[in-house]
This record gives structure tokens, C-alpha cells and sequence, in this order.
């Protein structure tokens, strides 16, 4: 298969790896570099001594282009984001911030860079700052989806930006691919796919659930990590999207995520100080959200935590191996083709 996507970033197919934390370890990008797609390691809830190891690591894994993410809204990013740029990693994909110095950084030695993005201002600002590509999200992804629907999103912005765009939100099957070309993207990014395969970090419980839910599934709040998303419908999204704040939950939280990250404390607290009300009621939402993803995904926790999870799952029925996730959607796009050939 052969795209804009495929040429740019050197892979056998259009099909790419979602950045999801927890998620997208070392060992899951490599299994889809090695499949011949594109994998993104997630470094967002990594401090910048651990983002080094999980790409040096990555490296020892496959010898294909993989990518890096960074979280520009996350404390500490540009940390994690220099030694992305340090390493060389050969596609790094940055979201929630403005990327211009990324991708010009990026650029210098060769590299390639790919912007999340669900609103088309946050598209056309991406493509103004260097973006070579965009991933753009749709409101059936999981995690960070937009406001409007991928049918919707995806042509919307293809008509309107000039670099390739990678359609994210609802795919899971060479269905979705053929579609998502069909739409004017040049590939697709997968959270949900990925997630319930055999090399997926994520607790088999939550596998096993996935194979087994439908796509009413899933709720859309704000109120789990500070930002609008979607998770699996359960006792703990329930419980978080009905937690009551207050402006010292916000610094009591700011210690974990301090800790988490490596990012001195005193630094991020005074920061919250000043951020006023909302900002700091998002910030304490962001640090009891990367608590309860944890808990989610790798202890399968659904009371405690919550799984970032797409309308998508609902199309999802079983687990297999990476390399059998993306050769089956290549074949299906092939033969989705050539139904659509004979129906026009």
C-alpha cells in the first residue's frame, strides 16, 4: 500500500500507533514498526531520564522508523521533547501546545514531525508551524477525541490544509482504512486496535471487556483528567465524572504529578497558584486522571480506575498479535475496494 503517509515516513503501511500513555511502551511500537506500520511511544507520563531509556530501548527492539510523542500541556514537556530531539527519534508527534521549535529542531537533523490536532484552527496553526503531517481526532477516539465526528472531521480539514492528513477516531478494520482514504486522508492512527492485541501492556480483563462491550459503551467528560475524553463506561469514570473539587485538591495533586514526571514540586505549585480557579481544577482533574489510567489499564481496575477506550470497541471482538491486526487491514481495505468498485 502506497501513500503520501507510507512515503513520508518510510513504512510499508498506512497504519499508525496511537501515543496512548501507559499504553504505547517500547515494546508495543516496535511490535507495529516490525508489522510495517508506524508505532508512537508515549513519553507524557515519563520523566526525561525514563523517555531516554524507553527510546534507546525501542531502538534495540526494531530497526524500523518509529515515533515519539510529547504532550505540550503536560508540566515539564519541552524536558521530555529535548531529549526526544537529542536521540534523534525519526518522527516525533506533539500535541496540546504550539510545535513551531519542535518542528524546526526536528527538521535539522532530518526528521519528520506529526501534529494531534481535532479542531481545524488547531490544523491550520500546526501546518503554519512546520507540521510535516497531522493526526486528526475525531469524537468516536478514544482519550483526547474532538467535538465533531470523524465522517465530518477528516474531509473537512483534508480540504483545507495542504500536508497529508492521518484520520484517528473510529477505525479499527480495513473498512475504516478504506474509508478514511476515501475521505481524503492518507492513513490511520489506531488507540483502541492496538490496545486490545497481544503485545498490549493493558490488563487482560480489560482485553477480555472489549471483545465484549458494544459501542453505547463509552462516556465523553471533561471531569476524569481536566480535558474532554472518552472511557469506558464504568464504575470509576462514573465515580471521577462526580468527584467535587476544591482549589487545594488542586496543590494537594500537584505533588503526584511533581513526582511523576521528575518536575520540582514548589515550581508546579506556585504555577497552579496563579493559574486561577478552572486552570487549577483542571490541573488536580489531570493528576487524579493519570492515577486512575494507571489503575485502568494495567491492574484492570475498573472501580478505582478508568480505560481510555473508543466507540470503536463495539466493532472489536477478539485479540490478536499486531503483525495479524495489520495484515488482516490490509487485505480488508483491498477487498473493500473492490466492493465499492462494483457497487459504483
Amino acid at each position: 500500500m502506497k501513500t503520501q503517509i507510507t512515503k513520508i515516513f518510510n513504512i510499508k503501511y498506512p497504519i499508525i500507533l496511537s501515543g496512548m500513555s501507559w499504553i504505547s511502551t517500547p515494546e508495543l511500537v516496535a511490535a507495529v514498526a516490525n508489522a510495517g506500520g508506524l508505532g508512537i511511544l508515549a513519553t507524557g507520563i515519563l520523566k526525561a531520564e525514563e523517555t531516554r531509556e524507553y527510546i534507546q530501548r525501542t531502538r534495540k527492539l526494531t530497526k524500523n522508523p518509529f515515533a515519539a510523542n510529547v504532550t505540550l500541556y503536560f508540566p515539564g514537556a519541552d524536558r521530555n521533547a529535548r531529549v526526544i530531539i537529542e536521540e534523534k527519534v525519526p518522527v516525533v508527534n506533539y500535541a496540546l501546545g504550539k510545535g513551531d521549535w519542535i518542528c524546526k529542531e526536528v527538521h535539522a537533523y532530518g526528521g519528520k514531525v506529526i501534529a494531534t490536532v481535532t479542531t481545524l484552527k488547531h490544523a491550520l496553526a500546526a501546518q503554519k508551524d512546520g507540521a510535516d503531517a497531522l493526526i486528526v481526532t475525531g469524537h468516536e477516539a478514544a482519550g483526547h477525541g474532538g467535538a465533531v465526528t470523524s465522517l465530518v472531521l477528516i474531509p473537512s480539514i483534508v480540504d483545507a490544509v495542504t500536508i497529508p492528513v492521518i484520520a484517528a477516531g473510529g477505525f479499527a478494520d480495513g473498512r475504516g482504512l478504506a474509508a478514511a482514504l476515501l475521505l481524503g486522508a492518507d492513513g490511520i492512527s489506531m488507540g483502541t486496535r492496538f490496545m486490545n492485541s497481544v503485545e498490549s501492556p493493558v490488563h487482560p480483563s480489560q482485553k477480555a471487556i472489549s471483545n465484549e462491550t458494544d459501542v453505547y459503551s463509552t462516556v465523553y467528560t471533561d471531569k476524569v483528567d481536566g480535558l474532554p475524553a472518552r472511557f469506558m463506561k464504568s464504575k470509576g469514570s462514573l465515580r471521577l465524572m462526580n468527584k467535587k473539587l476544591n482549589p487545594l485538591t488542586s496543590l494537594i495533586m500537584s505533588r503526584k504529578i511533581a513526582k511523576l514526571l521528575g518536575f520540582p514540586w514548589l515550581k508546579l505549585a506556585m504555577g497552579i497558584v496563579f493559574m486561577g480557579f478552572n486552570k487549577s481544577m483542571q490541573m488536580a482533574r489531570m493528576a487524579i486522571g493519570f492515577e486512575a489510567f494507571k489503575v485502568g489499564t494495567i491492574d484492570g481496575d475498573n472501580v478505582k480506575g478508568v480505560l481510555p477506550i473508543g466507540q470503536v470497541t463495539g466493532i472489536i471482538h477478539d485479540t490478536p498479535t499486531v503483525k495479524q491486526i495489520i495484515e488482516r487491514i490490509a487485505k480488508e481495505a483491498k477487498e473493500a475496494q473492490k466492493v465499492l468498485a462494483s457497487k459504483i
